[in-house]
């Protein structure tokens, strides 16, 4: 299946990068997958082939993703094969009357950015850090002629293949890489999303310079990253953790992002939203039942985090490449 999946991915990326280009992200996504897979991905492939059989009837454009409908599969054998595929972070998911709640109001993300975004229709986009790939699926039904979705975790290709398998006519397709991975200038896509990775980055400048040169002239960035509130001289460095989290590097004021985009080259910056990250948005369920956003709180002050730094705020930023 897996090596299928490759054979597809090489024709419909074949145009969306030179031959060259495509053959090196294909041989280090084989090289993830198949010459040294992670230690769980035959049981993650197992459960994604105890699911029904594709493609279904499917509705990509509503809030929980629809695959399949329901009745006509048993639910506790379709409820236990994506069981097999927890943790679900990023949705909601709806298998065959079976609904994946998963960490993530996702669905909610997308509310705030998607009223803001130049249409979709017709163009390719590149969405970084793109989780399960829900969102991937919302653009394509938006009229996207191709999305490309990229995100190291191997069990979120699994959970991307386990909804490609019921929409396999859409332009959606996944590789488990990294942006840095993607070679440099390539001016492919006309939409690039990076949503919760700037954050992540020792570099954020690096990473707006990596996704820059990653559109086409003309084309349009979607940012959105944790922000804290200020001027544009206020940056915030944990110590060490945030949230709990490790891997945070630096969470600037939406004065300083903008500073940041405008002095990488983009024009017409603009923030579209700015809110606080709710227990309701983000939280522990059935389907993801590690400590979530309500653990990573002070207990005492839910505006702070356990560190005491502000608790998180996320904004959307949306700026144009020259």
């Amino acid at each position: 299946m897996l090596e299928q999946y490759l054979d597809d991915c090489e024709t419909a990326l074949n145009g969306t990068f030179p031959p060259s280009t495509l053959q090196v992200l294909l041989e280090l996504t084989r090289h993830r997958l198949i010459d040294k897979p992670h230690g769980d991905l035959a049981r993650w492939m197992a459960a994604l082939q105890a699911l029904p059989a594709g493609p279904a009837l499917h509705q990509l454009g509503s809030d929980t993703v629809q695959l399949g409908t329901s009745g006509g599969h048993p639910q506790e054998a379709v409820k236990a094969a994506l069981e097999g595929l927890m943790p679900w972070r990023k949705g909601p998911f709806n298998f065959f009357g079976v609904q994946v709640d998963t960490e993530w109001r996702s669905d909610w993300k997308w509310q705030r950015v998607a009223p803001h975004l130049s249409p979709l229709a017709g163009r390719r986009v590149l969405d970084v850090g793109c989780g399960s790939g829900y969102h991937c699926w919302r653009m394509a039904a938006e009229g996207a002629c191709q999305v490309v979705g990229i995100d190291p975790t191997i069990l979120f290709l699994v959970q991307y293949l386990a909804v490609k398998r019921y929409a396999p006519e859409m332009p959606v397709w996944f590789l488990p890489l990294r942006m840095e991975e993607l070679p440099a200038e390539q001016k492919n896509f006309d939409t690039v999303f990076s949503m919760g990775v700037l954050y992540h980055r020792r570099s954020p400048l690096d990473h707006i310079l990596e996704l820059k040169g990653a559109l086409v002239a003309g084309g349009e960035l979607v940012l959105e990253t944790l922000v804290v509130e200020g001027d544009e001289r206020t940056v915030l460095m944990p110590e060490d953790r945030y949230a709990v989290m490790r891997n945070v590097f630096f969470l600037p004021s939406v004065a300083m992002l903008k500073l940041w985009l405008e002095r990488c080259g983009f024009t017409d910056v603009r923030c579209v939203d700015e809110a606080v990250t709710t227990v309701d948005e983000q939280h522990s369920t059935q389907w993801m039942r590690f400590q979530s956003l309500p653990d990573f709180l002070d207990p005492h002050d839910s505006s702070r985090t356990l560190e005491g730094y502000p608790a998180p705020r996320r904004a959307v930023l949306l700026a144009r490449k020259p």
